[in-house]
Protein backbone atom coordinates (compact mmCIF):
# COMPACT_ATOMS: atom_id res chain seq x y z
CA UNK A 1 0.00 0.00 0.00
CA UNK A 2 1.44 3.30 -1.03
CA UNK A 3 1.57 6.02 1.61
CA UNK A 4 1.74 9.77 1.17
CA UNK A 5 4.65 11.16 -0.86
CA UNK A 6 7.64 12.21 1.17
CA UNK A 7 8.65 15.87 0.89
CA UNK A 8 12.07 14.65 -0.28
CA UNK A 9 10.55 12.75 -3.18
CA UNK A 10 9.91 14.43 -6.54
CA UNK A 11 7.88 13.67 -9.57
CA UNK A 12 9.76 13.56 -12.85
CA UNK A 13 8.45 16.17 -15.30
CA UNK A 14 6.63 14.80 -18.29
CA UNK A 15 8.55 14.58 -21.51
CA UNK A 16 6.94 16.99 -23.94
CA UNK A 17 7.20 16.64 -27.68
CA UNK A 18 9.44 19.14 -29.46
CA UNK A 19 7.35 21.52 -31.57
CA UNK A 20 9.22 23.58 -34.12
CA UNK A 21 8.36 27.27 -34.34
CA UNK A 22 6.76 27.75 -37.77
CA UNK A 23 7.87 31.40 -37.88
CA UNK A 24 11.13 32.10 -39.72
CA UNK A 25 14.05 33.09 -37.56
CA UNK A 26 14.63 36.81 -37.32
CA UNK A 27 17.52 37.83 -39.56
CA UNK A 28 20.78 38.67 -37.88
CA UNK A 29 21.62 42.22 -39.01
CA UNK A 30 24.86 42.90 -40.79
CA UNK A 31 27.35 44.70 -38.48
CA UNK A 32 26.92 47.87 -40.53
CA UNK A 33 23.16 47.60 -40.19
CA UNK A 34 23.53 47.15 -36.43
CA UNK A 35 25.54 50.37 -36.26
CA UNK A 36 22.77 52.25 -38.03
CA UNK A 37 20.10 50.70 -35.79
CA UNK A 38 22.10 51.56 -32.67
CA UNK A 39 22.51 55.15 -33.83
CA UNK A 40 18.82 55.42 -34.71
CA UNK A 41 17.76 54.24 -31.26
CA UNK A 42 20.39 56.38 -29.51
CA UNK A 43 19.39 59.65 -31.16
CA UNK A 44 15.67 58.95 -30.88
CA UNK A 45 16.15 57.90 -27.26
CA UNK A 46 18.02 61.13 -26.53
CA UNK A 47 15.00 63.09 -27.72
CA UNK A 48 12.70 61.23 -25.36
CA UNK A 49 15.15 61.59 -22.48
CA UNK A 50 14.71 65.35 -22.82
CA UNK A 51 11.02 65.08 -21.86
CA UNK A 52 11.66 63.12 -18.66
CA UNK A 53 9.69 64.79 -15.88
CA UNK A 54 7.39 66.72 -18.21
CA UNK A 55 3.65 66.31 -17.99
CA UNK A 56 1.23 65.98 -20.89
CA UNK A 57 0.23 69.63 -20.37
CA UNK A 58 3.86 70.78 -20.68
CA UNK A 59 4.12 68.94 -23.98
CA UNK A 60 0.83 70.09 -25.52
CA UNK A 61 0.88 73.88 -25.18
CA UNK A 62 2.13 76.49 -27.65
CA UNK A 63 3.32 79.88 -26.40
CA UNK A 64 3.37 81.76 -29.73
CA UNK A 65 2.90 81.01 -33.44
CA UNK A 66 6.65 80.66 -34.12
CA UNK A 67 7.19 78.14 -31.31
CA UNK A 68 5.83 74.60 -31.35
CA UNK A 69 4.61 72.28 -28.59
CA UNK A 70 6.95 69.54 -27.38
CA UNK A 71 4.45 66.93 -28.56
CA UNK A 72 4.51 68.42 -32.04
CA UNK A 73 8.32 68.14 -32.19
CA UNK A 74 8.08 64.50 -31.11
CA UNK A 75 5.48 63.82 -33.79
CA UNK A 76 7.08 65.87 -36.55
CA UNK A 77 10.45 64.11 -36.34
CA UNK A 78 8.59 60.78 -36.42
CA UNK A 79 6.51 61.80 -39.42
CA UNK A 80 9.71 62.89 -41.21
CA UNK A 81 11.22 59.40 -40.86
CA UNK A 82 7.95 57.68 -41.65
CA UNK A 83 7.40 59.73 -44.80
CA UNK A 84 10.89 60.15 -46.24
CA UNK A 85 12.38 56.78 -45.21
CA UNK A 86 9.64 54.22 -44.73
CA UNK A 87 7.20 55.73 -47.21
CA UNK A 88 9.86 55.90 -49.89
CA UNK A 89 11.83 52.68 -49.30
CA UNK A 90 9.55 50.20 -47.49
CA UNK A 91 6.78 49.31 -50.00
CA UNK A 92 4.79 47.22 -47.53
CA UNK A 93 4.82 49.79 -44.74
CA UNK A 94 1.50 51.39 -43.87
CA UNK A 95 1.48 54.74 -42.06
CA UNK A 96 0.61 54.52 -38.37
CA UNK A 97 -2.34 56.86 -38.96
CA UNK A 98 -3.13 58.81 -42.12
CA UNK A 99 -4.13 61.95 -40.15
CA UNK A 100 -0.62 62.33 -38.74
CA UNK A 101 0.69 63.55 -42.09
CA UNK A 102 -1.58 66.61 -41.85
CA UNK A 103 -0.90 67.23 -38.16
CA UNK A 104 2.88 66.84 -38.16
CA UNK A 105 4.07 67.97 -41.58
CA UNK A 106 5.78 71.35 -41.28
CA UNK A 107 6.54 73.14 -44.54
CA UNK A 108 6.91 70.33 -47.09
CA UNK A 109 4.19 71.28 -49.54
CA UNK A 110 5.11 68.48 -51.92
CA UNK A 111 4.25 66.02 -49.13
CA UNK A 112 0.71 67.36 -48.79
CA UNK A 113 -1.27 69.89 -46.74
CA UNK A 114 -0.36 70.69 -43.14
CA UNK A 115 -2.04 72.26 -40.15
CA UNK A 116 -1.39 75.98 -39.75
CA UNK A 117 1.67 76.65 -37.63
CA UNK A 118 -0.22 78.73 -35.09
CA UNK A 119 -2.67 75.84 -34.50
CA UNK A 120 -0.17 73.19 -33.47
CA UNK A 121 -1.11 73.76 -29.84
CA UNK A 122 -4.69 72.75 -30.61
CA UNK A 123 -3.79 69.14 -31.45
CA UNK A 124 -5.41 67.19 -28.60
CA UNK A 125 -5.13 63.82 -30.32
CA UNK A 126 -3.03 61.82 -30.66
CA UNK A 127 -2.16 61.98 -26.99
CA UNK A 128 1.42 62.24 -25.78
CA UNK A 129 1.45 58.52 -24.97
CA UNK A 130 0.12 57.69 -28.41
CA UNK A 131 2.82 59.81 -30.05
CA UNK A 132 5.43 57.91 -28.04
CA UNK A 133 3.86 54.62 -29.19
CA UNK A 134 4.06 55.88 -32.77
CA UNK A 135 7.73 56.72 -32.26
CA UNK A 136 8.43 53.15 -31.10
CA UNK A 137 6.46 51.76 -34.04
CA UNK A 138 8.53 53.75 -36.55
CA UNK A 139 11.79 52.84 -34.80
CA UNK A 140 10.95 49.14 -35.07
CA UNK A 141 9.90 49.44 -38.70
CA UNK A 142 13.17 51.16 -39.67
CA UNK A 143 15.21 48.62 -37.69
CA UNK A 144 13.39 45.78 -39.47
CA UNK A 145 13.99 47.46 -42.83
CA UNK A 146 17.71 47.82 -42.15
CA UNK A 147 17.98 44.20 -40.97
CA UNK A 148 16.36 42.67 -44.04
CA UNK A 149 19.31 43.11 -46.37
CA UNK A 150 22.67 44.76 -46.60
CA UNK A 151 23.92 46.88 -48.16
CA UNK A 152 20.91 49.11 -48.40
CA UNK A 153 20.62 51.49 -51.37
CA UNK A 154 22.54 54.72 -50.87
CA UNK A 155 19.45 56.98 -51.23
CA UNK A 156 17.78 55.16 -48.32
CA UNK A 157 20.77 55.68 -46.04
CA UNK A 158 21.06 59.31 -47.12
CA UNK A 159 17.40 59.89 -46.26
CA UNK A 160 17.86 58.15 -42.90
CA UNK A 161 20.97 60.21 -42.11
CA UNK A 162 19.09 63.40 -42.93
CA UNK A 163 16.24 62.23 -40.69
CA UNK A 164 18.60 61.66 -37.76
CA UNK A 165 20.33 65.03 -38.22
CA UNK A 166 16.87 66.60 -38.48
CA UNK A 167 15.94 64.94 -35.18
CA UNK A 168 18.98 66.50 -33.50
CA UNK A 169 17.95 69.93 -34.81
CA UNK A 170 14.57 69.48 -33.16
CA UNK A 171 16.07 68.40 -29.85
CA UNK A 172 17.47 71.92 -29.57
CA UNK A 173 14.37 73.65 -30.91
CA UNK A 174 12.14 71.69 -28.55
CA UNK A 175 13.98 72.97 -25.47
CA UNK A 176 14.08 76.55 -26.78
CA UNK A 177 10.32 76.42 -27.36
CA UNK A 178 9.72 74.88 -23.92
CA UNK A 179 11.75 77.67 -22.30
CA UNK A 180 9.61 80.27 -24.05
CA UNK A 181 6.46 78.51 -22.86
CA UNK A 182 7.59 78.23 -19.25
CA UNK A 183 8.91 81.78 -19.10
CA UNK A 184 5.30 82.98 -19.14
CA UNK A 185 4.35 80.90 -16.11
CA UNK A 186 4.25 82.63 -12.70
CA UNK A 187 5.75 79.40 -11.28
CA UNK A 188 8.89 79.91 -13.43
CA UNK A 189 9.64 76.17 -13.30
CA UNK A 190 13.18 74.79 -13.47
CA UNK A 191 13.70 72.28 -16.26
CA UNK A 192 17.10 71.07 -15.03
CA UNK A 193 18.36 72.54 -11.75
CA UNK A 194 21.99 73.57 -12.09
CA UNK A 195 24.37 75.19 -9.67
CA UNK A 196 25.91 78.08 -11.61
CA UNK A 197 29.45 78.69 -10.43
CA UNK A 198 30.75 82.23 -10.51
CA UNK A 199 34.19 82.89 -11.97
CA UNK A 200 36.77 85.48 -11.08
CA UNK A 201 35.98 88.33 -13.43
CA UNK A 202 35.66 88.55 -17.22
CA UNK A 203 38.52 87.73 -19.55
CA UNK A 204 39.64 90.85 -21.45
CA UNK A 205 38.55 90.89 -25.07
CA UNK A 206 41.46 90.35 -27.44
CA UNK A 207 41.66 90.40 -31.22
CA UNK A 208 42.98 87.55 -33.33
CA UNK A 209 44.27 88.61 -36.76
CA UNK A 210 43.70 86.57 -39.90
CA UNK A 211 45.55 87.34 -43.12
CA UNK A 212 43.75 87.82 -46.38
CA UNK A 213 43.66 84.92 -48.79
CA UNK A 214 41.74 82.65 -51.08
CA UNK A 215 39.89 80.23 -48.79
CA UNK A 216 37.77 77.13 -49.22
CA UNK A 217 34.35 77.79 -47.76
CA UNK A 218 31.69 75.11 -47.33
CA UNK A 219 31.68 71.37 -46.72
CA UNK A 220 34.24 69.56 -48.86
CA UNK A 221 35.03 66.51 -46.70
CA UNK A 222 33.33 63.14 -46.64
CA UNK A 223 30.45 62.72 -44.25
CA UNK A 224 27.12 64.36 -43.78
CA UNK A 225 26.37 68.01 -44.45
CA UNK A 226 23.11 69.81 -45.09
CA UNK A 227 22.48 70.99 -48.64
CA UNK A 228 23.09 74.66 -47.75
CA UNK A 229 26.67 73.79 -46.66
CA UNK A 230 27.53 72.72 -50.20
CA UNK A 231 29.17 73.01 -52.59
CA UNK A 232 32.57 73.91 -51.21
CA UNK A 233 33.93 76.85 -53.15
CA UNK A 234 36.89 79.18 -53.24
CA UNK A 235 36.30 82.64 -51.84
CA UNK A 236 38.63 85.57 -51.29
CA UNK A 237 38.47 86.67 -47.66
CA UNK A 238 40.07 90.04 -46.86
CA UNK A 239 42.20 90.40 -43.75
CA UNK A 240 40.18 90.71 -40.56
CA UNK A 241 40.39 90.45 -36.79
CA UNK A 242 38.03 88.29 -34.73
CA UNK A 243 37.06 88.80 -31.11
CA UNK A 244 38.66 86.32 -28.74
CA UNK A 245 35.40 85.36 -27.01
CA UNK A 246 31.67 85.97 -26.92
CA UNK A 247 30.25 89.26 -25.69
CA UNK A 248 29.21 88.98 -22.05
CA UNK A 249 26.09 90.06 -20.21
CA UNK A 250 28.13 92.68 -18.38
CA UNK A 251 29.33 94.20 -21.64
CA UNK A 252 25.80 94.23 -23.00
CA UNK A 253 24.63 95.92 -19.79
CA UNK A 254 27.04 98.75 -20.60
CA UNK A 255 25.23 99.15 -23.92
CA UNK A 256 21.86 99.24 -22.13
CA UNK A 257 23.02 101.77 -19.54
CA UNK A 258 24.45 103.99 -22.29
CA UNK A 259 20.97 104.24 -23.77
CA UNK A 260 21.72 101.82 -26.57
CA UNK A 261 18.07 100.87 -27.11
CA UNK A 262 17.07 104.53 -27.41
CA UNK A 263 19.80 105.65 -29.83
CA UNK A 264 18.65 105.10 -33.43
CA UNK A 265 22.10 105.83 -34.86
CA UNK A 266 23.12 102.28 -33.95
CA UNK A 267 20.09 100.53 -35.42
CA UNK A 268 18.86 99.41 -38.79
CA UNK A 269 15.51 101.06 -39.57
CA UNK A 270 13.55 97.85 -39.16
CA UNK A 271 15.46 97.13 -35.95
CA UNK A 272 14.52 100.38 -34.23
CA UNK A 273 10.96 99.79 -35.45
CA UNK A 274 10.94 96.50 -33.53
CA UNK A 275 12.43 98.19 -30.46
CA UNK A 276 9.69 100.79 -30.37
CA UNK A 277 6.79 98.56 -31.37
CA UNK A 278 7.67 95.71 -29.00
CA UNK A 279 9.22 97.79 -26.21
CA UNK A 280 12.55 96.02 -26.30
CA UNK A 281 14.82 97.32 -23.54
CA UNK A 282 17.00 94.27 -22.80
CA UNK A 283 17.55 90.72 -24.09
CA UNK A 284 14.57 88.37 -23.98
CA UNK A 285 13.82 86.92 -20.50
CA UNK A 286 15.65 89.79 -18.73
CA UNK A 287 13.76 91.77 -16.08
CA UNK A 288 14.91 94.51 -13.77
CA UNK A 289 14.16 93.86 -10.09
CA UNK A 290 15.13 96.80 -7.98
CA UNK A 291 18.77 97.56 -8.68
CA UNK A 292 19.63 94.28 -10.35
CA UNK A 293 18.73 92.35 -13.48
CA UNK A 294 17.38 88.80 -13.36
CA UNK A 295 16.49 86.46 -16.18
CA UNK A 296 14.59 83.24 -16.67
CA UNK A 297 16.75 80.21 -17.49
CA UNK A 298 16.08 76.50 -17.87
CA UNK A 299 17.26 76.17 -14.27
CA UNK A 300 14.84 78.83 -13.03
CA UNK A 301 15.10 82.56 -12.39
CA UNK A 302 18.65 83.76 -11.72
CA UNK A 303 20.49 87.00 -11.26
CA UNK A 304 22.21 87.93 -14.52
CA UNK A 305 25.86 86.90 -14.31
CA UNK A 306 27.93 89.65 -15.98
CA UNK A 307 30.58 87.12 -17.05
CA UNK A 308 28.26 84.79 -18.97
CA UNK A 309 27.76 85.23 -22.72
CA UNK A 310 24.75 87.38 -23.47
CA UNK A 311 21.96 85.27 -24.94
CA UNK A 312 18.53 85.68 -26.56
CA UNK A 313 19.36 88.74 -28.63
CA UNK A 314 18.11 89.31 -32.17
CA UNK A 315 20.30 90.09 -35.15
CA UNK A 316 19.10 93.69 -34.84
CA UNK A 317 20.37 93.87 -31.26
CA UNK A 318 23.63 92.13 -32.11
CA UNK A 319 24.27 94.51 -35.01
CA UNK A 320 23.38 97.57 -32.92
CA UNK A 321 25.71 96.47 -30.12
CA UNK A 322 28.54 95.93 -32.61
CA UNK A 323 28.09 99.43 -34.02
CA UNK A 324 27.98 100.90 -30.49
CA UNK A 325 31.22 99.04 -29.68
CA UNK A 326 32.94 100.43 -32.78
CA UNK A 327 33.11 97.02 -34.42
CA UNK A 328 30.92 94.82 -36.59
CA UNK A 329 29.57 91.30 -36.81
CA UNK A 330 31.79 88.81 -38.65
CA UNK A 331 30.83 87.49 -42.04
CA UNK A 332 30.13 83.77 -42.05
CA UNK A 333 33.23 83.21 -44.22
CA UNK A 334 35.37 84.98 -41.61
CA UNK A 335 33.85 82.88 -38.84
CA UNK A 336 34.44 79.65 -40.77
CA UNK A 337 38.06 80.54 -41.53
CA UNK A 338 38.69 81.16 -37.83
CA UNK A 339 36.88 77.98 -36.77
CA UNK A 340 38.34 75.64 -39.39
CA UNK A 341 41.24 74.56 -37.18
CA UNK A 342 39.51 74.95 -33.83
CA UNK A 343 38.44 72.03 -31.74
CA UNK A 344 34.70 71.39 -31.54
CA UNK A 345 34.58 71.07 -27.78
CA UNK A 346 32.67 73.54 -25.68
CA UNK A 347 29.55 74.00 -23.62
CA UNK A 348 27.24 71.83 -25.73
CA UNK A 349 24.17 69.75 -24.87
CA UNK A 350 26.21 66.92 -23.36
CA UNK A 351 27.24 69.19 -20.46
CA UNK A 352 23.63 69.08 -19.25
CA UNK A 353 23.89 72.75 -18.30
CA UNK A 354 21.54 74.09 -21.02
CA UNK A 355 22.73 77.62 -20.32
CA UNK A 356 25.70 79.68 -21.59
CA UNK A 357 28.80 79.41 -19.40
CA UNK A 358 31.31 82.06 -18.42
CA UNK A 359 34.71 81.59 -20.02
CA UNK A 360 37.07 79.81 -17.62
CA UNK A 361 40.37 80.31 -19.44
CA UNK A 362 41.75 82.25 -22.38
CA UNK A 363 45.21 81.83 -23.84
CA UNK A 364 46.37 83.79 -26.85
CA UNK A 365 48.08 80.77 -28.40
CA UNK A 366 44.83 78.79 -28.39
CA UNK A 367 43.03 81.16 -30.75
CA UNK A 368 39.47 82.45 -30.29
CA UNK A 369 37.51 80.75 -27.52
CA UNK A 370 33.85 79.68 -27.33
CA UNK A 371 33.56 79.14 -31.07
CA UNK A 372 31.40 76.07 -30.47
CA UNK A 373 28.59 75.85 -27.95
CA UNK A 374 27.12 78.38 -25.51
CA UNK A 375 25.22 80.52 -28.07
CA UNK A 376 24.66 80.59 -31.82
CA UNK A 377 26.70 83.49 -33.16
CA UNK A 378 25.00 85.96 -35.48
CA UNK A 379 26.93 86.85 -38.62
CA UNK A 380 26.45 89.76 -41.01
CA UNK A 381 25.81 87.34 -43.90
CA UNK A 382 22.32 86.79 -45.29
CA UNK A 383 21.39 83.14 -45.71
CA UNK A 384 21.74 82.50 -49.41
CA UNK A 385 22.94 79.80 -51.79
CA UNK A 386 26.61 79.11 -52.32
CA UNK A 387 27.87 79.37 -55.92
CA UNK A 388 26.72 76.27 -57.76
CA UNK A 389 24.11 75.34 -55.15
CA UNK A 390 21.62 72.73 -56.26
CA UNK A 391 18.77 71.71 -53.94
CA UNK A 392 18.13 68.03 -53.40
CA UNK A 393 15.84 66.27 -55.85
CA UNK A 394 12.22 65.70 -54.89
CA UNK A 395 10.39 67.00 -51.82
CA UNK A 396 13.60 67.31 -49.77
CA UNK A 397 14.49 70.27 -51.99
CA UNK A 398 12.32 72.23 -49.55
CA UNK A 399 14.64 71.51 -46.60
CA UNK A 400 16.78 74.67 -46.75
CA UNK A 401 16.38 76.13 -50.22
CA UNK A 402 13.07 77.87 -49.56
CA UNK A 403 14.57 79.75 -46.60
CA UNK A 404 17.29 81.51 -48.60
CA UNK A 405 15.66 84.92 -48.29
CA UNK A 406 15.09 87.40 -45.44
CA UNK A 407 17.22 85.43 -42.99
CA UNK A 408 20.74 85.70 -41.54
CA UNK A 409 23.18 82.90 -40.90
CA UNK A 410 24.45 81.87 -37.47
CA UNK A 411 27.43 79.69 -36.64
CA UNK A 412 28.88 77.53 -33.89
CA UNK A 413 25.97 75.85 -32.11
CA UNK A 414 24.74 76.51 -28.58
CA UNK A 415 24.47 74.94 -25.15
CA UNK A 416 21.51 72.92 -26.52
CA UNK A 417 23.33 71.56 -29.60
CA UNK A 418 24.51 67.92 -29.54
CA UNK A 419 28.27 67.53 -29.95
CA UNK A 420 27.91 65.14 -32.89
CA UNK A 421 25.65 67.57 -34.74
CA UNK A 422 27.90 70.63 -35.06
CA UNK A 423 30.83 71.38 -37.38
CA UNK A 424 32.66 74.43 -38.72
CA UNK A 425 30.64 74.54 -41.97
CA UNK A 426 27.20 74.29 -40.30
CA UNK A 427 24.90 77.16 -41.36
CA UNK A 428 21.86 77.89 -39.23
CA UNK A 429 19.44 80.54 -40.47
CA UNK A 430 16.93 82.70 -38.60
CA UNK A 431 14.94 85.85 -39.28
CA UNK A 432 16.67 88.96 -37.88
CA UNK A 433 14.03 89.63 -35.20
CA UNK A 434 14.38 86.14 -33.63
CA UNK A 435 15.12 86.22 -29.89
CA UNK A 436 13.79 83.03 -28.28
CA UNK A 437 16.54 80.86 -29.77
CA UNK A 438 19.92 80.70 -27.97
CA UNK A 439 21.62 83.45 -29.96
CA UNK A 440 24.52 85.72 -29.02
CA UNK A 441 27.30 87.99 -30.22
CA UNK A 442 30.92 87.82 -31.34
CA UNK A 443 32.63 90.89 -32.78
CA UNK A 444 34.94 91.33 -35.75
CA UNK A 445 36.76 94.32 -37.15
CA UNK A 446 38.95 95.38 -40.03
CA UNK A 447 42.71 95.59 -39.37
CA UNK A 448 44.28 98.86 -38.39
Amino acid sequence: MNGPMSPMESVAPPVLPVVEDPRPAAPVPDPSARQWITRLLSIRGSTEALIAGLGAEDCALQSMPKASPVKWHLGHTTWFLEHFVLGAYAPRYKPWHEACAFLFNSHYEAAGPAIARDQRGLVARPTLEEVLQWRRHVNEAIADLLATRWPQPAPLLEALELGLQHEQQHQERMLADLKHLWSGSPFKPAYRPWSMQAVTGPRPLQWFPCAEGLRTIGHAADGFAFDNERPAHRQFVPAFELGSRLITCGEFLDFIEDGGYQRPEFWMADGIHHVRRLNWAAPLYWERQGRQWVHYTLSGVRVVDPDEPVCHVSWYEADAYARWAGSRLPTEAEWEVAAADAGQGGNLAESGRFHPAALQALRADWGPAQLFGDVWEWTSSPHGPYPGFRPAAGPLAEYNGKFMVNQYTLRGGSCLTPQSHIRATYRRHLSPATRWQFTGIRLARDPG
